[in-house]
């Protein structure tokens, strides 16, 4: 469009912030920003909402939080993009206060807004706190909730290690649970040590949905955290046979106004014997450093030496080593992945932060971790 010097109005800039948010290209969508007010595109309602998604999907929730703030006018997608955006980056408490603060001013809040919030209180461990707010949702506001509220409370129950309690509320709810919900509570069962219950979710799943990858991967993981190795081989080839492929992980980072993507085991980069000699190094300077690497991730049937060193070649990994080279000491590193983080990789990236003094936000499926100082934001609520 610049090129054939054709002038983007609004809904161009909206679409061009979505598209930056996706990638998680900060960056970019900063040079948008300064775009967008150099040639005077009208910072709309629309422009203003996608530009705090950009900068809340892309790790930067406070720039997120300024463009708020700018608003003269706010509508319900303002506080709410906001709202998610809080809940994504695990800062809980600004999330309710953020809340409060829109039904103090007379904004009423619609059932949207009610997911950011009790979004909110999971990732924040906030149990009772999002309760209360389901609880409202009907007596003050009478939104009647959807599915979607029921799967944030089980996410909720799930990740707070109150199972008993996230079972309970599935088999009271008026509705039949979606895999989502039945999912959120397997992750649950398995992060707290509740394997066979997780085992049996992870049937019901496959009897119910027989082509959806994820739910073999579900129990190929729970058999490999039993070390029932047959059982989890017998998964793959169940999977091979039907023609069904797990989703490959790959992490993208933005560097130098460049996107680069890494796999597991990548071998494709310019500089990819550095970056495992990088990996390496990492490996050795965060034991030493007192990390032990949780072998139980790996779905391999071999010894403890061959399961680290394929932990080391996580696509995150891989992506971090690759920042490392090539950014200057001491800056924040930023990247996006597309499964969740695993437990060693979560564990390791709270060591090197530590190690090499590195601030390093990660975008995963469901949430931001800001690493900093051997600390995490989510509290290993992830």
């Amino acid at each position: 469009m610049q090129f054939d010097g054709v002038r983007p109005d609004e809904i161009t800039m909206v679409s061009v912030l979505s598209a930056c948010a996706d990638l998680g290209a900060l960056e970019l969508g900063k040079w948008v920003q300064r775009y967008i007010d150099k040639e005077g595109i009208t910072r709309t309602e629309e422009v203003c909402n996608a530009l705090i998604t950009m900068f809340a999907k892309c790790g930067d929730i406070d720039e997120a939080i300024r463009v708020f703030r700018s608003m003269s006018g706010k509508t319900i997608v303002s506080w709410t993009s906001v709202i998610v955006g809080l809940a994504m980056h695990g800062r809980g408490k600004e999330a309710v206060d953020l809340f409060d603060e829109m039904r103090r001013i007379g904004m009423k809040p619609d059932g949207v807004a009610f997911i950011g919030m009790l979004t909110a209180c999971s990732h924040a461990g906030l149990v009772e706190q999002g309760c209360h707010y389901f609880d409202s949702m009907v007596t003050e506001f009478s939104i009647v909730p959807k599915i979607e509220h029921y799967g944030c409370m089980v996410d909720m129950f799930s990740r707070a290690g109150h199972l008993s309690r996230a079972l309970e509320f599935v088999q009271e709810m008026p509705m039949e649970p979606n895999p989502v919900i039945w999912r959120s509570l397997i992750y649950g069962c398995r992060s707290h040590g509740e394997l066979e219950l997780s085992e049996s979710i992870s049937k019901r799943l496959i009897g119910d949905e027989p082509m959806h990858g994820s739910n073999y991967v579900l129990l190929s993981n729970v058999y490999a955290k039993m070390f029932r190795y047959e059982k989890k081989t017998k998964v793959r080839k169940v999977m091979e046979k039907k023609g069904i492929k797990k989703v490959p992980g790959c992490t993208m980072i933005e560097l130098n106004n460049e996107i680069y993507e890494f796999v597991a085991g990548d071998k494709s980069h310019d500089q990819y014997e550095d970056i495992y000699k990088m990996v390496d190094e990492m490996g050795r300077a965060i034991k030493k450093a007192g990390f032990v690497a949780t072998t139980s991730d790996v779905l391999l049937d071999i010894d403890e030496e061959d399961k680290e060193d394929t932990l080391n070649r996580h696509s995150e990994k891989l992506a971090i080593a690759f920042a490392l080279l090539n950014s200057p000491p001491r800056t924040m590193i930023r990247i996006v992945k597309n499964l969740r983080v695993c437990t060693d990789c979560h564990a390791a990236t709270k060591f090197i932060s530590k190690v090499y003094e590195r601030e390093i936000v990660v975008r995963d499926r469901n949430r931001f971790h800001h690493f900093r100082d051997g600390c995490c934001s989510c509290k290993d609520f992830w």
